[in-house]
């Protein structure tokens, strides 16, 4: 019978994007509370130290890189840095993402771009840079947040959720094709609204209206950071391909 209380977590080394607040800094800290060493990736130096001593301060093993999923090179040379401070990647936590809200008559081509930038250019960028070493160890993990946004599309969201449905396709392609092939264990977590403070980013009169109403009743980071750990904390022959974390309130 397995070991339903074994920590599969302990000295695993765990790629996070998008780690200096939100969903990202939640699950950093609970990562590291369960004994994996954490390498934070975003472009906030001040938020990513600042989030590094705390971990180091309660015991918990962290590192960061100022990094830009939007740029390869970057990507590529976070990766390169994790490997050297810790060993081979263990998971990743595909995070960093843009939620911008608009109307289509709004035609907000910037927010737009920037969406696609970071939430499927900054996914792909960060697959590609894990995926050789874990196809030669026939190990690893790679886990998307995703969104309910990418199951249903809701006001003022299009763009937005049609990146999210992406990362479900690419998602589901990964498991398809190097998942059981190459023993790689392959995640997906889609949260509904998360107190991030991402309503109060929106430009947009109408469209940070209808954010902020979204917004309320909304649930802690540290919700979807407890399915990340879930998620993560399995043994190399379990997978938990699809959770779903939302706030109670608003059942959809």
């Amino acid at each position: 019978m397995p070991d339903i209380a074994a920590n599969h977590l302990q000295g695993r080394v765990s790629v996070i994007t998008g780690a200096s607040s939100g969903i990202g800094a939640a699950t950093a800290r609970a990562l590291a509370t369960r004994g994996a060493h954490v390498v934070l990736a975003a472009r906030n130096v001040d938020k990513l130290d600042d989030l590094v001593t705390g971990i180091r301060e309660a015991g918990g093993t962290a590192t960061a890189r100022i990094t830009d999923v939007t740029r390869p090179d970057d990507v590529e040379g976070l990766i390169d840095f994790a490997q050297a401070e810790f060993g081979p990647i263990d998971h990743l936590v595909n995070n960093a993402g843009l939620m911008l809200f608009s109307q289509w008559a709004d035609r907000a081509a910037d927010d737009w771009n920037k969406m696609i930038d970071t939430n499927i250019r900054g996914y792909l960028h960060a697959i590609s840079a894990v995926l050789p070493g874990m196809i030669a160890r026939r190990s690893g993990h790679i886990l998307n947040m995703s969104s309910v946004a990418g199951i249903r599309v809701g006001n003022s969201s299009g763009v937005y959720s049609a990146t999210k449905f992406f990362i479900r396709g690419i998602t589901d392609s990964l498991r398809q094709e190097v998942g059981t092939a190459h023993g790689i264990q392959i995640s997906m977590i889609s949260p509904g609204v998360i107190d991030t403070g991402w309503a109060d980013k929106v430009t947009n009169d109408d469209a940070r209206r209808t954010a902020q109403d979204l917004n309320e009743g909304a649930i802690h980071p540290d919700g979807v950071a407890d399915a990340v750990v879930y998620a993560l904390d399995q043994p190399a022959d379990v997978t938990v391909n699809d959770l779903v974390v939302h706030p109670t309130r608003q059942q959809w």
